[in-house]
């Protein structure tokens, strides 16, 4: 007689986005299958006694092997990238294909899942960065990849090369309408960035620290202000992406009370980092150059509130990594002597759901629900990943037994991805992922790799759950 399950998860405490319940889980085709207690047997059991039984981490806002500049390599592709995720309780992340000037966003994506192919450890599903808007690329291709399961674009304000005008963000973003797609929005004030850095250069101050005070919080908030702006009047839903500060909050705050739909995210680097720490010693300080940039304890008080109180959706690791000391990464030869040519982006994925654990849940400031829903449920609901995100009958398998009690210092000699550092370095967690199971199949068994690499891959999305009405709206 066939046994009703693949394996069975025993005694563990399981945690949705509503509720926290002692449950067993049934596993059966890498699907979950039951929920109860008293389960028949099956082939392969796992004794979670003493461990919450959560959903996968899905890490939102992930950066692997895309191009960087000239002379510019990420530290991460998608074996090192995936597999930092896995150990770090993710099952999924979504990181960013990139469209260069010139070229169309399918060869992008052609080439983006040649890299891909055979080397996830986590499943993975794209994002578009939208940076040349032709008319080609919004009537035709944006079209026929959203139909094709590709449905969130970003664009940006900064970085020159990447940043559109508010002209070519309301074509986006109107496409965005036409489709059901979702847009993210990278808030920042580029014209007055520059006119920030003129003034450093002309003064000698180039040190990593002016990297903050080149980006200060007034350009990020105006920024926030006119995305929300322009997606109001589009009337589309809009994405604000790695949100640092009390200001931008408050601009987001204010929106919704007029009755727009706004999406927010945060990062660990906003609840745990602080301009000060661009200040290190013999250039260190280009380790913690990220854009927008940590602000100050006022503003990581601020983040927390926005987390505890709703205002964020999202808590995302923005893994952006670089190597520190390396000619292509953050010392190289120009960003040796100018913040201006240090790579913006630190490294981070394995470490998201640890930090937010361990000061979130274990301090006290949000419970385990909430913390379920901003790192799976409501990335797998806003992104439209339907089979993901919770503990639940008939959704993949993704899961990931933590054990509450452990404590663990952060060392980046402990980690998996391909950086030469960790931001966190030497930040005491209490909590960690200890076993992972991706569509059932157990990946990483008591701290230890036991899964292959491939067992990861893509998957396209249905429309997000804010656009689909619109979408069918401006259909009829």
């Amino acid at each position: 007689m066939t046994p009703p399950f693949d394996l069975v998860i025993r005694g563990g405490t399981v945690a949705t986005a509503a509720d926290v319940f002692a449950c067993d889980v049934g596993i059966r085709d890498g699907k979950i299958a039951a929920l109860g207690t008293g389960l028949a047997p099956a082939p392969r059991e796992i004794d979670a006694t003493g461990l919450y039984v959560l959903p996968g981490g899905i890490d939102p806002h992930v950066h692997l092997a895309q191009p960087s500049g000239e002379s510019i390599t990420m530290a991460d592709g998608f074996e090192s990238g995936t597999l930092s995720a896995l150990f770090g309780g993710n099952t999924t992340i979504m990181p960013f294909c990139l469209q260069e000037k010139g070229h169309s966003l399918r060869a992008a994506l052609g080439a983006y899942h040649a890299l891909a192919e055979g080397q996830c450890y986590t499943d993975v599903s794209f994002h578009l960065i939208v940076s040349d808007p032709a008319p080609a690329v919004l009537g035709q291709e944006l079209p026929a990849l959203v139909a094709d399961g590709y449905t969130s674009f970003k664009v940006f304000m900064t970085y020159e090369g990447l940043r559109l005008n508010d002209a070519e963000i309301l074509g986006v973003m109107d496409t965005a309408r036409r489709t059901g797609a979702l847009v993210m929005v990278h808030c920042e004030n580029e014209d007055a960035i520059r006119y920030l850095i003129g003034r450093h250069e002309a003064a000698g101050d180039v040190a990593p620290r002016a990297h903050a005070t080149t980006r200060p919080v007034a350009a990020e908030r105006e920024a926030t202000h006119r995305a929300m702006s322009l997606a109001e009047i589009v009337d589309v839903p809009v994405v604000i992406v790695h949100v640092s500060n009390g200001p931008a909050i408050e601009e987001i705050r204010r929106a919704r009370a007029r009755g727009r739909k706004v999406v927010s995210e945060t990062c660990p680097q906003y609840v745990m980092l602080t301009a000060g720490d661009l200040d290190g010693m013999d250039w260190e300080g280009a380790k913690f150059v990220c854009s927008p940039p940590p602000r100050d304890a006022a503003a990581q008080a601020e983040c927390w509130t926005g987390i505890e109180d709703g205002t964020f959706d999202l808590f995302s690791s923005d893994h952006c990594p670089f190597r520190y000391d390396d000619p292509e990464g953050k010392l190289n030869p120009k960003g040796a002597v100018n913040f201006r040519h240090i790579p913006n982006g630190i490294p981070g994925v394995e470490t998201r759901l640890p930090i937010l654990f361990s000061e979130g849940v274990v301090k006290g400031r949000i419970d385990l629900q909430r913390f379920v829903a901003l790192t799976a449920t409501n990335p797998a609901r806003i992104y439209g990943l339907s089979a993901k995100g919770s503990i639940a009958i008939g959704l993949d398998a993704d899961i990931a037994l933590w054990d509450p009690a452990a404590k663990r210092t952060i060392r980046h000699a402990d980690l998996h991805d391909g950086a030469d550092y960790s931001p966190y370095e030497g930040v005491e967690v209490t909590g960690w992922p200890v076993t992972v199971l991706l569509g059932g199949h157990v990946m990483i068994e008591g701290g230890r790799l036991v899964g292959g690499k491939g067992a990861g891959r893509h998957r396209a999305r249905a429309l997000s759950s804010l656009t689909h009405r619109t979408a069918e709206s401006v259909a009829s």
